[in-house]
């Protein structure tokens, strides 16, 4: 017994006492480690010890006990910031974008510069955003394979910049009025583009790399409960949080049509400008606090070799790992371990779970384009056509919390499972019901005068003065199903592309998933001609079954993957990370002075009564 005590005693000072008092808190968890109270009974041996560990909770342990997410570190909050700053100016020089395009130079109603009408304007929108989600390829490769994911953001960073003073520079009054204003807008859109596509596709993997536990484990709560330590959830939360101030910073739209509205797009484009070099400065003089994770050189391109050798091999992914070509006399020279393959394999079922959402994304996309059109044609009473998108976020930064704190953590109390592919069909299925509605009030206005199916275009308009006589607000409820609809859908679509993907691949992983919004994109393209009156009935009646068809073929396709969550994330928590590439590249994780909590050096299950 006391040759026991003394083990437990040097294997806390060792491993758990970094644990309990050097995690660094920034977000919140459910309730702090308690720290131990020493019991006089058991006498001096006992002062010294604190939490007795063992190995991962069993599986018995796992099915008894409630489980929760981790307390975040400062450096995730780093992030999150960046993130907000970023999209801050994506979204505020994106918002007024439809009026930019779409309505002339000093028109009546509302703002405009290039006066192209709105199926061109619909169209060159979803060809920006298309271009900002296919660019993340380009990023991912960058970091995975050369610079990493830090170094890539600050150097797309740059080229974000660049592109946000082309912008600028062509709306200012003088640019427009001598026709500078589409070839600059064209210009800034490519530039742009290529700078949000670096950022992205790393600033996700980025902030998730800031937690450092992955194994579960037990504490105890300040109430007596005991219950597991979740890293799953804690991704989960990291990602709600990382989505809640997406959507903080996506506010920027309503003081950029603001701008647009009372003093002209060049101070609209102005502002997110001067947010983004405030976030760019966050980005490096932070760079101490990150935990920054360096590139594994030629991974992608071992990744596609390994799967050309599983093709090649009737779909058999194991004739891809060394192990089996030693043991079959094969023919292919490997440079990864099995574990690789293993992973690979992991990944391919978040690629395979990735295909049903470019036709959620076409609807999402609505909300950017032909939503804030349709406003155009109600009465605003003042308001901005382009003001009424700001719902989404709002409904969004209201129910994170909700669904963090309240929702998800009652289903888990209840032992009711809500996994990713359930909230993702949930999410699929708000969509749908989102473009079922815009088709009802498409349907009211025109029913309404004075133009009914041809608004602001008829003589009673007064020259396009006069909207059909529906107040804008009925499109409320469309906006709240999309919010709805981004928070079981879109974050879990981050949290699956995270925790799927081999930890040398996170980027690339990451930007196959942006890259259904750049094909979600390509599908508002191809609609656009349809994006005119009298057809839009038709347009969001055919958007709304398609969604609601992706969304129970999701279902049937997936819902098999709910009972294999939990193996397929424990993959990444096993003893040994893969080699790959360690060897060669001299890989080492760069590990700032956030937390050490959940480091390899840290218990996996601590006790802490």
């Amino acid at each position: 017994m006391t040759e026991r005590l003394g083990e437990l005693a040097t294997l806390h000072a060792n491993e758990v006492e970094p644990r309990v008092h050097d995690h660094h808190d920034l977000a919140g968890g459910d309730e702090p480690i308690v720290e131990y109270k020493p019991s006089e009974e058991l006498g001096s041996l006992q002062q010294n010890i604190r939490p007795t560990v063992s190995d991962v909770p069993s599986e018995e342990v796992c099915d008894t006990l409630r489980k929760v997410p981790d307390k975040l570190p400062w450096s995730a909050l780093l992030v999150a910031v960046v993130e907000l700053c970023e999209r801050f100016a994506y979204y505020g020089l994106s918002g007024p974008f439809q009026n930019y395009i779409q309505n002339p130079y000093k028109g009546p109603g509302v703002p405009g510069a290039l006066g192209m009408g709105q199926s061109s304007a619909t169209g060159l929108a979803s060809f920006f955003q298309f271009w900002c989600y296919l660019t993340p390829i380009l990023g991912a490769i960058v970091a995975d394979q050369y610079l990493g994911r830090y170094k890539t953001i600050v150097a797309f960073s740059l080229v974000y910049m660049l592109g946000l003073v082309i912008l600028f520079c062509t709306s200012l009054p003088v640019a427009i009025e001598n026709g500078a204003a589409l070839g600059g807008l064209v210009a800034a859109m490519i530039v742009i583009g290529l700078g949000t596509g670096g950022i992205k596709a790393n600033i996700a993997p980025l902030i998730a790399d800031q937690i450092k536990a992955k194994k579960p484990w037990v504490k105890m709560l300040k109430s007596g409960e005991k219950v597991i330590v979740d890293p799953a959830l804690t991704v989960q939360r990291v990602y709600m949080i990382f989505y809640l101030c997406i959507n903080v910073g996506s506010l920027s739209a309503t003081a950029t049509t603001e701008l647009e509205l009372h003093i002209d797009f060049w101070a609209a484009y102005l502002l997110p400008l001067c947010m983004f070099v405030a976030g760019f400065g966050v980005l490096i003089f932070g760079r101490k606090n990150y935990v920054v994770k360096p590139p594994k050189g030629s991974v992608i391109l071992h990744a596609f070799k390994a799967l050309w050798i599983g093709l090649i091999n009737k779909g058999n992914m194991n004739a891809a790992k060394a192990s089996y070509q030693a043991e079959h006399g094969g023919r292919h020279r490997i440079d990864w371990d099995d574990r690789f393959v293993e992973e690979l394999k992991r990944a391919l079922v978040a690629c395979k779970v990735f295909v049903c959402f470019p036709i959620y994304w076409a609807c999402d996309q609505q909300l950017l384009t032909n939503f804030v059109s349709q406003a155009a044609t109600m009465e605003t009473h003042g308001v901005p056509n382009d003001l009424m998108q700001n719902i989404v976020p709002l409904t969004i930064i209201i129910f994170i919390p909700v669904c963090d704190r309240l929702i998800y953590p009652l289903l888990r109390r209840m032992r009711i499972p809500f996994k990713p592919v359930s909230r993702i069909t949930m999410g699929f299925l708000s969509a749908a019901a989102a473009m079922a509605y815009a088709a009802i009030i498409q349907h009211l206005i025109y029913s309404a005068p004075p133009c009914f199916d041809a608004p602001r275009k008829c003589p009673a308009s007064q020259g396009g003065a006069l909207p059909n006589r529906i107040h804008v607000a009925a499109q409320t409820p469309a906006y709240l199903l999309i919010g709805f609809s981004e928070i079981f859908a879109s974050i879990t679509g981050l949290e699956y592309a995270y925790t799927k993907a081999p930890v040398t691949m996170k980027s690339f992983v990451m930007a196959l998933y942006l890259l259904t919004i750049a094909f979600g994109a390509a599908l508002s393209i191809a609609l656009s001609p349809t994006a005119r009156d009298p057809d839009l009935v038709w347009m969001y009646t055919g958007l709304a079954a398609a969604c609601f068809l992706a969304g129970v073929g999701f279902w049937l396709l997936f819902h098999r993957y709910n009972a294999t969550e939990e193996a397929m994330n424990a993959l990444e928590i096993e003893e040994q990370p893969s080699t790959y590439g360690d060897e060669k590249s001299g890989a080492i994780e760069s590990e700032s002075p956030v937390s050490t909590h959940g480091s390899e050096k840290a218990p996996q299950v601590a006790h802490v009564s």
